[in-house]
């Protein structure tokens, strides 16, 4: 492996399982040290843990994102730790089964944003002074083929996951002149939230995992971890702004997504 990563630091927020378990063992892999910020104390030890294992600098963090101070915290740890912040993923999210929209409440509305929009404008502005002196960053927000298919069931995710792409899209126009490089990942992989879509509703899960143009869904690690690792990369350094799709081309005609939601109202 190139190590392309070495000398960086990064945090990666949801971590401890997952997506996030896969981008942090990728960029582990390619030299990087390591923040887990994760809600999961002890998932989020193991992950550290095994980070190290692998020849990594690593540490823990227990992070709710829906909290400004522990976001702020994450990125404080990672300077403190390795004396920098060069790379942040914002990935975290926990969120509740499929629901109607005119059943979605307006505290899982305000949840949603929470976890998704303000947690990575909390990361964000808490990094920018770091990456702004050093002339150079780079910001991987995960939004979701949720937002952009508009799948049923998951109205308040879809809505936050679409505020941090136009977020993104925004912040890598001003911060372009600093080095920063902001973009976002659409993945599709077999992360926690998908396996348990899969335990309520397998026969959706299924359906969808074959529906997808390369009939599977995605490894964290080796399909969506090495998107990252590019992102993260000297190699992208001219590349801002965008969304990319590690999907199996799930994205091009849209995957059917039709959970059972119950009797309308």
């Amino acid at each position: 492996m190139s190590r392309q990563l070495e000398g960086r630091a990064v945090v990666i927020t949801g971590a401890a399982d997952g997506i996030g378990q896969g981008i942090a063992r990728r960029f582990a892999k390619e030299g990087a040290s390591v923040i887990v910020a994760d809600y999961d104390a002890e998932r989020g030890q193991q992950v550290a843990d095994e980070l190290q294992a692998l020849g990594a600098q690593a540490a823990f963090i227990r992070c709710d994102v829906s909290l400004r101070n522990d976001v702020f915290g994450a990125v404080d740890l990672c300077v403190e730790r390795f004396g920098s912040v060069d790379i942040l993923v914002n990935n975290a999210y926990r969120g509740e089964g499929p629901v109607r929209i005119e059943r979605k409440t307006d505290e899982r509305f305000d949840d949603a944003l929470k976890m998704c929009l303000y947690a990575t404008k909390w990361a964000m502005e808490r990094a920018l002074p770091h990456m702004k002196a050093k002339g150079w960053g780079r910001v991987i927000n995960m939004a979701s083929l949720n937002g952009v298919n508009a799948h049923m069931g998951s109205a308040d995710y879809n809505v936050a996951k679409e505020a941090v792409r136009a977020y993104s899209r925004t912040a890598a126009r001003e911060w372009a002149p600093y080095g920063i490089c902001v973009n976002v990942i659409c993945p599709a992989a077999i992360s926690a939230a998908y396996r348990r879509f899969a335990e309520i509703a397998p026969d959706v899960a299924a359906a969808s995992a074959a529906a997808n143009p390369m009939g599977r869904m995605g490894d964290p690690e080796s399909d969506i971890g090495g998107v990252a690792a590019f992102l993260a990369s000297e190699d992208a350094r001219y590349l801002t702004g965008n969304t990319l799709f590690a999907d199996g081309g799930g994205h091009i005609n849209g995957v059917p997504w039709t959970p059972d939601l119950g009797p309308e109202e």
